[in-house]
């Protein structure tokens, strides 16, 4: 008798959360590939100094590549329940709203800039933080989308 994969259902919303928390994680990785990251050799571990550039666009450094890689493992780990997914988008899109207003108050070329941004994260982050509030938020109708789980 040879056993058969259990089918796990997720709802829409999980699958959403689990394909942003996979964006992110793969975000952070290319943070950390030069030639993907330009300047590569300017990558720092914090602060505004860091002229290491994801895409040639977003000012990067260690600490802003481990906190991709980290949102990408709470989306994949959170997705596992409705519930989880849900506070993963609102509670992420909150934390991007924050970060969007932090990159809009602090002078980019100072020590608060500890993360660091610039003009083209802080526009990303204004539309990461629209965009997760609103797939937590709004209705999504279907039913629980099949998966195949080999646990």
């Amino acid at each position: 008798m040879t056993a058969s994969p259990a089918t796990v259902r997720r709802a829409p919303r999980q699958l959403i959360a689990l394909g942003v928390g996979a964006v992110f994680l793969l975000v952070g990785i290319l943070g950390f590939i030069p030639g993907i990251t330009t300047n590569y050799d300017q990558l720092s571990g914090a602060g505004h100094e860091s002229g290491a550039l994801l895409l040639g666009v977003f000012q990067v450094s260690i600490l802003h590549n481990i906190v991709h890689l980290a949102f990408g493992v709470a989306g994949i780990l959170l997705a596992r329940t409705a519930n989880g997914a849900k506070a993963f988008l609102v509670g992420g899109g909150v934390i991007y709203l924050v970060l969007w207003l932090y990159g809009l108050l602090i002078d980019h070329g100072s020590a608060e800039n500890f993360v660091p941004v610039n003009s083209a994260d802080n526009w990303l982050h204004l539309g990461l933080a629209v965009g997760m509030i609103a797939l937590g938020l709004i209705p999504l109708s279907g039913s629980k989308a099949p998966i195949a789980d080999s646990r």
